[in-house]
């Protein structure tokens, strides 16, 4: 499956990232819009498949910020992904514990000085780096190869299912920035979980 294209520009249009960084003029609450309504994220794509007796994940999705995070990250703040992954027998109740059930960390930054935007799997700070946002934002949601769990862990008397949601951490940005993020639905930023079929 896979989800519609989106343009490449969200909320108030393209934003183009300064030359030079106001990040203090940002975390004293100067040129951030705190009516802009928060955009969606969104999980538009995801397959698995059987390699060396481990099932192995690619999953696409689709980050449209709002214009208050673009400008943000415009600025040189970071912002960083939770991805939340879960294997579930599909006919598991909802208090049963989870399969598999972890958590991936993603930061998408602007460099000011380079000019250049840096994806990062976390911890660490090494990455890829892309001379434009739309090219960052697209290798940020472009999830591939990720190990989910052993095949002689499922019972092949029941259906399984990967569960994924991702979402804006809040936590992560500046000290100063938070309390306005917080108070801002701009900045609470998540998808929804989706349910995708285990197979081969």
């Amino acid at each position: 499956m896979t989800g519609r294209a989106d343009p490449n520009c969200t909320g108030g249009g393209c934003l183009r990232p300064a030359r030079r960084p106001r990040l203090l003029a940002l975390l004293l609450g100067l040129g951030l819009s705190v009516v802009a309504a928060a955009a969606d994220f969104r999980v538009t794509e995801a397959r698995t498949r059987l390699l060396n007796d481990v099932y192995h994940l690619d999953a696409r999705i689709e980050y449209h910020f709002s214009s208050a995070a673009l400008e943000a990250l415009a600025n040189g703040v970071p912002l960083t992904l939770d991805v939340h992954i879960q294997v579930r027998p599909a006919t598991a109740w909802v208090w049963e514990t989870s399969l598999v059930d972890q958590r991936l960390r993603y930061r998408i930054r602007y460099k000011p000085l380079s000019e250049r935007y840096l994806v990062a799997r976390l911890p660490g700070e090494t990455g890829r780096t892309f001379v434009s946002r739309e090219a960052a934002l697209a290798a940020l949601g472009d999830l591939r190869g990720l190990q989910l769990v052993g095949a002689g862990r499922l019972d092949p008397e029941r259906d399984y299912e990967v569960h994924i949601r991702t979402a804006l951490d809040i936590e992560e940005l500046p000290l100063p920035l938070r309390p306005r993020a917080y108070l801002s639905r701009a900045w609470r930023q998540t998808s929804s979980w989706t349910k995708w079929p285990l197979t081969p």
